[in-house]
């Protein structure tokens, strides 16, 4: 598992059970809710469907320590789609890099917790992100870098289906590809809904995000992977998979449902960045609380 390794940053005693994966995805949710509830401003759809794979990764796979945030040996996450600042904000928070209470000043002038990632401010923010598709690209020089250097961590980025449109992306993947950069790993939060919805909503719609990403991914030479990015088991057997190097890069494709555990948000586009009231924030956090159907959420 790569969790696992020597040394006292070797960030988690013991990989953490699946049930217990399931608890934190759920608590990651709550504060997406309440903060951007107590901000009045901020993105719900995307943190939402990302927490469950922010979950895994912070608390089963990612190589670090919270008490040194740039210990160089850690390894680097990446938050492509960075409009989702506010589910790794809780994540971070949840895994000790700054108290949970923070939260609370989620947006505000002044804050550590801008509406989109700055490393120069934040614990544990590895790099800037805000301008879609921009991600990848450092992500491959992290990766790059660490092949020259010899150094063991890898580097993981979370991209939108979205942001898939963006030509730079698509560059990021050909280069990763040519230096056999077998330490990045990228995770596409495929939830197939855009912020404006599809190209037939009135003027508003935008154009359907890169269709075939698996045939398409592999076709720029990356290994492809596959998960239902709800299903923690399955979160967990992908992400292990990835981190067992075949001499490429790899990326999984996680199916995922934009507002993912609120039922009237899930498909919904309009909670693309939208705050609650309290009404709408009650009935939220009860479905959130409520044993999950399937034992999947």
């Amino acid at each position: 598992m790569s969790a696992a390794g020597g040394g006292a940053e070797d960030r988690v005693p013991a990989p953490p059970p699946i049930e217990e994966l399931r608890t934190i995805a759920r608590q990651i949710r709550r504060l997406v809710l309440t903060s951007v509830h107590h901000a009045g401003a901020g993105h719900l759809g995307g943190p939402l469907s990302a927490a469950d794979m922010l979950a895994a990764l912070y608390f089963r796979f990612l190589r670090l320590d919270p008490r040194r945030p740039d210990w160089p040996e850690r390894d680097r996450f990446i938050l492509s789609k960075g409009h989702s600042a506010i589910g790794l904000y809780a994540t971070l928070a949840l895994r000790g890099y700054f108290p949970v209470d923070e939260l609370d000043t989620f947006d505000a002038i002044g804050s550590r917790l801008q509406g989109h990632p700055d490393m120069t401010a934040t614990p544990g923010v590895d790099m800037s992100t805000g301008s879609l598709g921009q991600g990848l690209s450092p992500g491959v020089g992290m990766a790059l870098g660490a092949k020259l250097r010899g150094a063991a961590f890898r580097t993981w980025v979370m991209l939108g289906d979205g942001e898939m449109q963006e030509g730079q992306v698509w560059e990021a993947l050909e280069v990763a590809a040519r230096y056999r950069l077998d330490n990045l790993i990228a995770v596409i939060d495929h939830n197939r809904l855009p912020q404006y919805t599809w190209p037939d909503y009135g003027q508003r719609g935008r154009e359907f995000p890169v269709q075939n990403l698996v045939g398409k991914c592999a076709a720029f030479g990356w290994r492809v992977l596959e998960c239902d990015g709800h299903d923690m088991d399955a979160i967990v057997g992908a992400f292990d998979d990835a981190t067992r190097p075949d001499g490429r890069p790899t990326a999984v494709i996680a199916h995922t449902v934009k507002g993912k555990g609120v039922s009237f948000m899930e498909g919904a586009f309009a909670w693309h960045a939208k705050p609650l009231d309290g009404e709408a924030l009650a009935r939220a956090l009860d479905e959130i609380d409520a044993p999950p159907a399937g034992g999947t959420r």
